[in-house]
């Protein structure tokens, strides 16, 4: 009997997506084996940080990386960096930045719910332009003498309603305002890894644990030297401000081993696997009546990657999409979909070897019981 049957506690088949409140991604048994091996042995942490952190920038084609705790902790210490720099006494005062420069320009249009991250740093919002769109020159308007970073949470497919990522860079430089980028879900592509910082951004943060694959509890930050020095003197093993976000070597070590099997991977094979998944998905539901099965593009969090699109006709069903997303998931196994009123969402990324076959039966079990 394993863990989770000793604690009750269910497991499911995710297709949903790399959420963190299902754990994020499986890890690939070469990243639990290096974890394993890390925890034989006592290291020196600073050693460790800076020796993966160069092996990291390396492989990734930046100046210098960071491993934390998770994406959010990225967002805290690259505003924690930005507003204290490198004196000790304003890291001191963390998250307490009354009298420092401490405004944090962000789009309102691209905001996210993870952001609250920059206000534990101590970072005060100032958004500008409104839910739906953001121009230059609200932009602009924003940056003032207080202003400590620009942040911009990058998904390819929201990027339309912002300025431009170059004008963002532009803005940024003309007012020697460090330029932080969130792109914790944005991989694939793999180029993204060093293609934010390569085009101007001073930092690009992504989460460890999602496309990755490596530990839930670790993040990546990799950009200018500067910063990430900066951010190794805040953050754990330092006591002070970053002391509570401590990654351990275990993580940190998972975290490159991670890095180096995802640089090693044929990302268009992955893609083609993901194509191949989606098109048996929409073969298996092509006579099926009540549904219309579509390929839908791009992915859940913007990635360029497909995922199935179960769309319910109306009047067809005795339950909505919330409905059948519950019994998926109370069921044996429990099955994880996302999906919202009429529509469900088959996500392959995060699916092991025989579990779409589960999915579509399942699925076609539970849409049988609701038929009208």
């Amino acid at each position: 009997m394993g863990i989770y049957e000793r604690l009750g506690v269910k497991q499911y088949i995710n297709a949903a997506a790399t959420l963190t409140v299902y754990g994020g991604s499986l890890m690939p048994p070469e990243v639990i084996d290096a974890m394993a091996e890390a925890a034989g042995s006592f290291v020196d942490l600073f050693e460790l940080h800076a020796k993966v952190g160069d092996r990291i920038a390396a492989l990734t084609h930046n100046e210098a990386a960071f491993v934390p705790n998770g994406a959010a902790t990225g967002l805290m210490l690259a505003t924690a960096a930005a507003i204290a720099g490198a004196d000790p006494e304003k890291q001191a005062l963390l998250p307490f930045t009354d009298g420092l420069k401490n405004e944090v320009v962000l789009s309102e249009a691209g905001r996210v719910r993870y952001d609250y991250a920059i206000k534990m740093a101590g970072g005060k919002y100032v958004p500008f332009g409104d839910k739906e769109h953001g121009t230059v020159e609200q932009l602009e308007a924003a940056i003032t003498d207080k202003t400590a970073a620009i942040f911009v949470f990058y998904f390819e497919h929201k990027m339309t309603n912002q300025p431009d990522y170059a004008d963002y860079i532009r803005i940024a430089k003309k007012y020697n305002v460090p330029l932080f980028v969130d792109a914790a879900a944005q991989l694939p592509r793999k180029e993204n890894l060093w293609r934010y910082t390569a085009e101007g951004a001073d930092l690009a943060i992504f989460s460890g644990g999602k496309g990755l694959r490596g530990p839930q509890a670790s993040g990546l930050m990799v950009g200018k030297r500067k910063w990430i020095d900066i951010i190794r003197g805040i953050a754990s093993p330092n006591p002070g401000f970053g002391r509570p976000m401590k990654v351990g070597k275990e993580e940190i070590v998972g975290l490159l081993r991670a890095v180096e099997l995802f640089m090693e991977t044929d990302e268009a094979e992955t893609l083609a696997g993901y194509e191949q998944d989606v098109e048996r998905v929409v073969a298996a539901f092509a006579d099926v009546p009540g549904v219309t099965v579509t390929r839908d593009f791009p992915s859940e969090a913007g990635q360029p990657m497909p995922w199935a699109l179960v769309k319910l006709q109306p009047g067809a069903f005795g339950t909505d999409a919330a409905g059948i997303l519950a019994e998926l998931k109370a069921g044996e196994p429990g099955i994880l979909l996302s999906g919202h009123r009429d529509f469900l969402h088959i996500n392959p990324q995060t699916l092991e070897a025989g579990e779409l076959d589960i999915i579509i039966r399942r699925l076609k079990e539970v849409l049988d019981a609701h038929r009208v």
